[in-house]
């Protein structure tokens, strides 16, 4: 019988793997936007955004990030999804900070909304249009937001929060 030994790299690649498939599990779904519970939106809302553009980064492998402009669309965005490698640049320069990064960034109407932020959320901000808010984060991959949860699950167990131009946040809204 021959015994083979898996080397530390071999366990780490597997880790790894195992990670990002966690992260960007293909089998979650945005579903949760034709759902009538989930419509936080009011219809006067919903007709200021209708067509709004959203314009998304995002790295080329990566599906809850399509998850989540599909979510986005749900609510009347318009969503143009540009696929890139440079991620980190992106974030830099739009101010998002390693603390407040997630996986792809978007712009709209000025401001910057990193991560699976509810579409609710952007309407609000968008709404209220704070002058001194640079943009909206749900820092890290939170597995119960738009774009990373099961379908039929309400957001959950995780805050949004706003940011200005020092990177101090305030919670927008808390899940």
């Amino acid at each position: 019988m021959t015994t083979k030994r898996v080397t530390t790299k071999q366990i780490g690649v597997l880790l790894l793997t195992g990670l990002m498939l966690a992260a960007c599990d293909s089998s979650t779904s945005t579903a949760e936007t034709s759902a009538p519970a989930q419509q936080v939106v009011t219809s006067a809302s919903a007709a200021k955004t209708t067509g709004t553009e959203v314009v998304m980064y995002k790295s080329p492998g990566c599906e809850c990030c399509s998850k989540w402009a599909d979510h986005l669309k749900g609510a009347g965005f318009t969503v143009i999804e540009h696929k890139r490698d440079d991620m980190d640049a992106i974030k830099a320069g739009h101010g998002v900070t390693k603390k407040l990064a997630s996986c792809h960034t978007a712009i709209v109407d000025g401001y910057v909304i990193e991560g699976h932020v509810p579409a609710a959320d952007v309407e609000r901000l968008l709404n209220e249009h704070p002058a001194n808010v640079v943009g909206l984060t749900a820092p890290g991959m939170p597995m119960k937001s738009p774009g990373m949860q099961t379908v039929g699950q309400q957001p959950k167990g995780y805050d949004v929060l706003a940011f200005n131009k020092d990177g101090t946040t305030t919670v927008f809204h808390r899940y």
